[in-house]
């Protein structure tokens, strides 16, 4: 039994959490007709959450708990230290796509109470810390040609934002290229962009970060941009644009803007062939995340319940788990450190990083080409080179 907390109900995280149930349904109708594991059908038990309440999500967990789940398969929750305090008497192994150190920092600093807590992408951190880097590698190509190197963040007011933001300027200061060229504060729900796309135009920096997560939102900003672009500008979307709702709303608006995901679906052979299993199993426009990490989280533990033979044997599975890294769709998922996380490639030196592609979880990098969603980096798994925006000249 595989127990998943899923936002059916709240007016944030829906998007996500579906694509993570559609991910998990596919494994488990993939298993289960070829026979399930070690002779036993997978079950699903699904409650809702409301990812910004930490009752809510304790509660959920404990739901779960209640329903004697033999591990746990999550998207992400903003408040995630009330979650995973509900599971540590249970103990079942718990794979979440948090995306958060502030979660990872609390297995590190204890170890043995959250033994069985594991984050299989890399936290958000890297997405700061590795935005120069991008950056510099658009620039060399000589596409982009910035009017400056300025940088403007433009920064939501929740916890995992406001890491992004700090470590973005943590990376900026460390290198020669790129500076800081201003901040501009946000707050969820954003009801017009007007302002901030005023601002955007006055501070007039070379590229610009977006540093916010809702999806529709990020359709609005496209369109009012669109309407009074700042010319020449690279304008990043931080993650928000890989939920289907993005190019739905946005449509011809979302043209020429980038966004990345530390976790996602590859354009390899592997990942396109999963992208049209998915969409003839669950039409429609397809996220890029986590239908990739939920499906890969349902095989990791197919792998460690097999290994162990038992599924009840809590301690000996997460063991597994641990030492035992997994090859899915997003990549080389090793949890084998401190913060129980998967590890990035490519970074510049901050842990939990990967020294070579093999062995992390690539951030990939996409730019909307024609409507879709295209990888344009690493370059290694890119599927396109970054192309001129609509507002460049």
């Amino acid at each position: 039994v595989l127990g998943l907390p899923t936002s059916q109900t709240a007016a944030h995280g829906v998007a996500d959490d579906q694509d993570h149930l559609n991910g998990t349904i596919l494994a488990m109708e993939e298993i289960n007709a070829a026979g399930g594991i070690m002779g036993r059908p997978l079950k699903l038990e699904v409650v809702d959450v409301d990812k910004l309440s930490p009752e809510a999500a304790g509660s959920s967990i404990r739901a779960l708990v209640d329903k004697k789940v033999h591990a746990i398969s999550n998207a992400f929750i903003f408040v995630p230290i009330p979650a995973m305090d509900a599971s540590v008497k249970w103990a079942c192994p718990y794979l979440q796509g948090n995306t958060m150190r502030a979660a990872t920092e609390q297995v590190r600093q204890n170890p043995e109470k959250y033994s069985h807590i594991f984050q299989v992408d890399p936290s958000e951190v890297h997405y700061g810390y590795h935005f120069p880097i991008w950056l510099q590698a658009m620039k060399d190509q000589g596409v982009w040609e910035p009017t400056n190197n300025g940088i403007h963040i433009v920064q939501e007011q929740v916890a995992y934002n406001q890491t992004i933001s700090r470590a973005c300027q943590e990376a900026i200061k460390q290198q020669d290229t790129f500076e800081l060229a201003a901040v501009t504060d946000i707050q969820y729900p954003v009801q017009n962009w007007g302002p901030v796309v005023e601002q955007i135009r006055k501070v007039g920096a070379g590229a610009v970060m977006i540093d916010h997560w809702v999806a529709a939102e990020f359709a609005a900003f496209c369109k009012q941009f669109r309407a009074k672009p700042l010319k020449n500008s690279l304008v990043y979307l931080q993650y928000g644009p890989s939920q289907p709702e993005f190019l739905d709303l946005a449509r011809g608006a979302a043209e020429g803007f980038c966004w990345s995901t530390v976790m996602g679906v590859h354009a390899d052979e592997q990942g396109m062939a999963y992208r049209k299993k998915y969409q003839e199993r669950f039409p429609g426009t397809m996220g890029l995340c986590y239908t990739g990490i939920a499906y890969d989280i349902v095989y990791y533990l197919k792998a460690a319940w097999e290994a162990i033979g038992d599924p009840m044997k809590f301690k000996e599975v997460c063991d597994w788990i641990r030492v035992n890294p997994w090859d899915g769709l997003c990549g080389h998922i090793d949890l084998n450190n401190e913060f129980q996380e998967a590890a990035h490639w490519p970074d510049n030196g901050y842990p939990v990083r990967a020294a070579e592609q093999s062995k992390g979880v690539p951030q990939l990098y996409f730019q909307v080409q024609e409507r879709e969603h295209r990888l344009i980096y690493p370059y290694e798994l890119k599927e396109v080179s970054l192309q001129p925006a609509p507002w460049w000249t």
